[in-house]
């Protein structure tokens, strides 16, 4: 992800808080990184909005779960449904 992609979702999420050093370079926690590959993964992979993807990390984050927590940031009926299209394509394989 570019920098001025990760500044931007600095002030757009607010959950991303690098740690300023005097020389003004941003240091980032490994929870920093967790959030921004979470953000990105939501974005790209999942093709949320950003107002999409501050909702669910909103979510997410209220449940007190930590980011590297991938299935936190699914709701039970999408894990049924994965697991439903799991088992159907289990099904067309062993035919």
């Amino acid at each position: 992800v570019a920098e001025y992609t990760i500044r931007y979702w600095e002030k757009a999420f607010g959950l991303i808080k690098p740690i300023r050093k005097e020389s003004k370079h941003r240091r980032y926690t490994r929870e920093d990184v967790n959030t921004v590959l979470k953000v990105k993964e939501l974005i790209y992979k999942h093709k949320m909005t950003l107002e999409g993807a501050k909702k669910q990390l909103s979510r997410f984050m209220a449940s007190g779960a930590k980011p590297k927590d991938a299935e936190a940031f699914y709701t039970e009926s999408d894990i049924k449904f994965l697991k439903e299209i799991k088992e159907t394509l289990s099904q067309i394989i062993k035919e």
